[in-house]
Parts: structure tokens; C-alpha cells; sequence
């Protein structure tokens, strides 16, 4: 079992930045393959972007390549997204997934293919 936990969310205006950091339990961290979704209010939860558990290989959806960058640290169990040039349609819960197993290149995109889901933190961008 993992557990994890989304820190860094708040309100921020348009054009600034907010760095996202996502603690997971577990011995294992570093065999997990992780991710970034998010829900809008009255919208369905969509793919931010993600990080094979190498570390090596990310992938972003299009509306935010170029302005995130997902991280992580296998040494303190915890991956990141930085998030740039911040757009007031950027608004929205953020919440950090787990997917256990994979080749070292494994990009997960799509929601069914992850295990694990942590209780998501409040992005507030204002115009």
C-alpha cells in the first residue's frame, strides 16, 4: 500500500509560478512510476504530465508543455511539478497518482493505469 500526500497548492495570479510536492510512503518509491492529473470545477479529471520511475523519461499534456516540469526524488520519496507562466484555466485540484511496475520508461497517461491516489491540493490561479 501507498499513501500520498499533495502539498504546495494556493492562489497565485496569472503569469506566476507554484512548485508542487507529493510525498509517497513506502519502501518502493523508486519502482513507481508517477503522475499529475487534475479536475477543473463541472470538468472531468484530465492527464498534467508524468515521470518514469528511472526519472528519465517525462511526458506532459499539451496544454502544459512548456510551462510544468515534473521532477521527483527517489531518495526523499517525492515527486514535484513545477508550474510556470500560470494560467487562470490552470485552476483546478491537482492530485499525484502511483503506478507500480513498468519498464524504466513507463509514462502512464491515462487514468485506469495508475494504482494509487492521494486526496489532490487546491490551484488557484486569479486573472
Amino acid at each position: 500500500q501507498v499513501q500520498l500526500v499533495e502539498s504546495g497548492g494556493g492562489l497565485v495570479q496569472a503569469g506566476g509560478s507554484l512548485r508542487l510536492s507529493c510525498a509517497a510512503s513506502g519502501r518502493t518509491f523508486s519502482t513507481y512510476a508517477m503522475g499529475w492529473f487534475r479536475q477543473a470545477p463541472g470538468k472531468e479529471r484530465e492527464f498534467v504530465a508524468s515521470i518514469s520511475w528511472s526519472g528519465i523519461h517525462t511526458s506532459y499534456a499539451d496544454s502544459v508543455r512548456g510551462r510544468f516540469t515534473i521532477s521527483r526524488d527517489n531518495a526523499k520519496n517525492t515527486v514535484y511539478l513545477q508550474m510556470n507562466s500560470l494560467k487562470p484555466e490552470d485552476t483546478a485540484i491537482y492530485y499525484c497518482t502511483a503506478k507500480l511496475g513498468g519498464d524504466f520508461s513507463y509514462t502512464p497517461r491515462l487514468q485506469y493505469e495508475y494504482d494509487y491516489w492521494g486526496q489532490g491540493t487546491q490551484v488557484t490561479v486569479s486573472s
